[in-house]
């Protein structure tokens, strides 16, 4: 029987991860960037430019979005330790996404990198 440790492992080598110190780089060059964190982590804090989309309804968010019709799209993807972007990016690879990268590290490595973070702002009701 299959650990999720042995599924992440299995789908890292089915796809391209982009290391830490190419990051911003690949995001540039993006056409998205998706945090596939929950929401309560994305809004504690998430990489500008992210937005957020579920590990759990990515597959069904994307087909049901126009914008994300063609499989041409450079989507780059990141988590909190890189291992549900892994499973995201071998997931959005077998629905025929030329072009999908995750963050190796994901957040985690990120603000150890000292990378820039932003939180949404909220609304002050005092």
């Amino acid at each position: 029987m299959k650990t999720a440790h042995d599924l992440v492992v299995e789908a890292r080598t089915r796809i391209r991860e982009v290391p830490i110190a190419d990051a911003e780089t690949a995001i540039r060059e993006s056409d998205v960037l998706i945090d596939v964190r929950e929401g309560d982590e994305y809004h504690a804090a998430h990489v500008p430019g992210a937005v957020n989309i579920p590990r759990g309804v990515l597959e069904f968010k994307l087909s049901g979005m126009p914008e994300f019709d063609s499989r041409d799209l450079a989507i780059v993807l990141y988590c909190k330790t890189g291992g549900r972007a892994a499973l995201a990016a071998a997931a959005l690879r077998e629905m025929g996404y030329l072009q999908v990268r995750s963050i190796e590290g994901g957040f985690d490595a990120w603000c150890a990198a000292g990378l820039p973070q932003t939180t949404p702002s909220l609304p002050d009701f005092s």
